[in-house]
């Protein structure tokens, strides 16, 4: 069996990983006190120590959104330099890297349907932190960047809001996917139907519609997804 080393492994899309791949891969995944992703030699002991096919780096300061607003040192610390640190242990090590992006690196248009190489405005800190990590992995070749619209399954939250559309996928599905693509290169949107996110909650559970602020269109092309998938049968 191939070997997986995962960062962020104890979070909601790191367990997903393990469960819908614990047939199939070894995996590693150690805690952040043993790989803190903003220590290098942390990342490069690990790495050594277990010299994995594959890294998906999946560590990353996410929600509270309002957390990269009022604290951006942190999300520098954490969704930047730690990703550069990973990415230079990736290629002292010689590991093929899979960095999970996100679909907030795409600027938010009323047309929305970004392909992997549509222009790149992110309208929030999130999504600079995650578009920083994004310029260390695409100075490495042996690399592929997910950009992910990814939500938790059950969907944490009492209310969805019926203006802000993407093209949403549970981290459950989201870990399928990803493992069916290890082999990939380069650059992939990961997603599902371009909706709402009130309409995609709905279809799943009890929801109840709320309106954004602003009206939000960061929906995705996942053409490259659907025919990566295609050739991976």
């Amino acid at each position: 069996m191939k070997k997986i080393l995962i960062s962020g492994g104890n979070g909601a899309f790191g367990t997903e990983l393990q469960k819908q791949g614990h047939k199939s891969f070894n995996f590693a995944a150690p805690s952040r006190n043993r790989m803190d992703i903003t220590k290098y030699s942390d990342i490069y002991r690990i790495a050594s120590f277990h010299r994995p096919d594959y890294f998906i780096h999946a560590a990353a300061m996410t929600r509270p959104m309002a957390g990269h607003e009022n604290n951006p040192i942190n999300s520098i610390q954490t969704n930047i330099v730690g990703t550069a640190n990973v990415v230079e242990a990736c290629i002292s090590l010689d590991i093929k890297l899979i960095y999970i992006s996100t679909d907030y690196v795409y600027p938010s248009t009323k047309t929305g349907m970004h392909s992997e190489s549509s222009a790149l405005l992110p309208f929030t800190n999130y999504g600079w932190s995650k578009l920083g990590g994004e310029c260390s992995v695409q100075m490495y070749d042996n690399s592929l960047i997910l950009r992910m619209a990814m939500c938790e399954k059950p969907f944490p939250h009492p209310k969805t809001y019926d203006n802000v559309y993407k093209s949403s996928i549970f981290n459950d599905e989201a870990a399928k996917v990803t493992l069916r693509l290890l082999d990939e290169i380069g650059i992939i949107n990961i997603g599902g139907k371009a909706q709402s996110i009130h309409n995609f909650v709905s279809s799943h559970q009890t929801t109840e519609a709320a309106q954004h602020d602003g009206h939000q269109n960061t929906t995705m092309n996942i053409d490259r997804m659907n025919n990566a998938l295609s050739r991976r049968r």
